[in-house]
């Protein structure tokens, strides 16, 4: 018996390793209202973006964000009047466990109110640059013309 009390204790330690609270924290600050207020590139010029296979990147500044991390799920919304697809998305998310540079990401998929893919089940990762209690960065990395291109999005907690 107290063998098995062990067993389960060791079990229960190793399973709560520094990483998996690092993913925990991030998915409890994450909690909440976000705004995406500003969207960039990693050089200059005037490009015509769809993010997500959905809207213009212009049409994506100002959009507002929910996550809910007890399910991972979340949603949001396009709100820019002079966009033509505008209104409330629904998507699925997690953080997994680091890469072996030590660089995590942010998978996000979008979904419908049922939970069932809309985008025949493709999804999209981005580098979790950067999440505090006020502000969050992604980057996801595309190819244009043969190269890599960054697109970092930046936001700012609401509630």
């Amino acid at each position: 018996m107290k063998k098995l009390i062990l067993l389960v204790a060791v079990v229960i330690f190793a399973s709560c390793s520094p990483t998996q609270k690092t993913v925990i924290s991030a998915k409890k600050t994450l909690k909440g209202e976000w705004s995406l207020d500003k969207i960039s590139y990693d050089r200059d010029g005037i490009f015509d973006v769809t993010l997500y296979n959905d809207a213009s990147a212009e049409c994506f500044t100002g959009s507002t964000w929910k996550f809910i991390p007890n399910n991972n799920t979340g949603k949001y919304e396009v709100n820019q009047s002079s966009c033509t697809s505008t209104g409330a998305r629904n998507f699925r998310f997690t953080i997994p466990k680091p890469e072996a540079d030590g660089t995590y990401y942010f998978l996000f998929k979008p979904i419908n109110e049922k939970k069932k893919s809309t985008n025949n089940n493709a999804g999209y990762r981005m580098a979790l640059q950067h999440l505090d209690d006020a502000t969050m960065s992604w980057a996801m990395t595309v190819s244009l013309e043969g190269k890599p291109f960054v697109i970092t999005m930046n936001f700012n907690k609401l509630q």
